[in-house]
């Protein structure tokens, strides 16, 4: 299993819409990244105000490769939308589960 996660940094004097991500946002990843073997996600908010991330989605996929595909195909897509929650540069990281 592979989770791909994108953290939010928490900047002092940046915005992010946690409403707006997790209500549309996220069903934008869904709608695009359901066809291409995402499984599920999960959505973190920093519980510490002092947290280095604002917010973390987690995404799940059965492989490396649906993963990679599914974002080099549609990152456009997500890029485009990045204005409409947030003025943040996401941090990316691949992993495989392995426990």
């Amino acid at each position: 299993m592979i989770r791909v996660s994108v953290m939010y940094p928490n900047e002092k004097g940046k915005r992010f819409d946690l409403d707006y991500f997790t209500k549309k946002h996220m069903a934008l990843v869904h709608k695009l990244l359901d066809p291409a073997g995402l499984v599920k996600s999960e959505v973190d908010k920093a519980a510490d105000p002092n947290a280095p991330f604002v917010a973390v989605a987690h995404l799940y996929f059965k492989s490396l490769e649906e993963s990679q595909v599914g974002f080099a195909t549609h990152a456009a897509e997500f890029m485009a939308d990045m204005p409409n929650y947030t003025d943040l540069v996401p941090q990316v990281q691949f992993s495989e589960i392995v426990k």
